[in-house]
């Protein structure tokens, strides 16, 4: 395989240039990210009044031209011809990192294939701050949004609840009372921090224990991002049963309830319960 190091780029060089910019607080944005939209012949955002009010505020005058979901597949080839000709186009989104839960991804791809440089101007990301307070796990899985569908949802959070990582996703306020019962039932036993309007002047960070976690009694303003914590393991736990553990449910087996025996042997082992429980299981059925 060959590998085609892209070369050595000077911030005033055309190019696509990924740009972050602040998730709320528009004080978070980097030096290096003004120079470069100012420097821009274009930049390319989702919402023009959105991008205005961070522009106006860093007096950027570069040209804003509208570039979301519904019509990123149409700009492409026109874009792509503006960078062939020479011109310095940035990328933003409404906040944060574009590409990621946001539009952009299709125009790099271009980008590459028609050896276009692309540059990435890193900054805020609601991913990495909520991840940073969680005091969770910093090997994590991000999903991004969640699908619409009920029953899409249900499949997601089942497949991503047997990732042994921190688990990281994006909720939209209307949703996260329908999908609290399912996060319940999935990761029973972890921990889970919801962040809402992160940076902004109503943040909060509610945190709680999965099984203790309540519905909200009014809908939360601003889209939330979930974090779950990583699965535990005790270590202390006994991966068998040793042969005394063995007899006494062998005894127990037709005198007690399967949660009775299992209670009894944990009391004084520290086998795990699920052990106790998969073998009790295993002996009611083999009767």
């Amino acid at each position: 395989m060959i590998i085609k190091p892209q070369s050595k780029i000077k911030d005033n060089e055309n190019g696509l240039y990924i740009v972050s910019t602040p998730i709320g607080n528009l004080k978070d944005i980097t030096i290096r990210a003004v120079e470069i939209l100012k420097q821009s012949d274009f930049i390319l955002c989702e919402d023009t009044r959105i991008s205005k009010n961070l522009l106006n505020k860093y007096e950027i005058k570069s040209k804003l031209i509208s570039n979301h979901k519904f019509n990123e597949k149409k700009n492409t080839l026109k874009i792509i011809e503006y960078l062939k000709s020479g011109k310095l186009i940035s990328l933003i989104s409404d906040a944060g990192t574009p590409a990621i839960s946001d539009p952009g991804s299709l125009l790099v791809n271009e980008c590459v294939k028609n050896n276009i440089k692309v540059v990435p101007i890193p900054g805020p990301s609601a991913v990495a701050a909520a991840i940073s307070i969680s005091g969770f796990s910093d090997q994590f899985f991000f999903y991004g949004f969640l699908p619409d569908k009920n029953q899409q949802i249900t499949n997601e959070l089942k497949k991503i609840s047997k990732f042994n990582s921190t688990l990281v996703f994006f909720i939209s306020p209307k949703k996260i009372n329908k999908i609290i019962p399912k996060i319940k039932k999935y990761f029973s036993e972890r921990k889970i921090v919801i962040c809402r309007e992160i940076t902004k002047l109503y943040e909060e960070f509610l945190r709680a224990n999965v099984n203790e976690l309540e519905q909200f009694q009014k809908e939360p303003k601003g889209e939330l991002t979930v974090v779950i914590s990583d699965r535990k393991t005790d270590e202390n736990n006994s991966k068998n049963l040793n042969e005394s553990d063995i007899n006494i449910i062998n005894k127990m087996i037709n005198k007690l309830t399967i949660k009775e025996i299992t209670d009894l042997i944990c009391q004084n082992s520290k086998v795990s319960k699920k052990l106790v429980y998969n073998y009790c299981l295993k002996l009611k059925n083999e009767n």
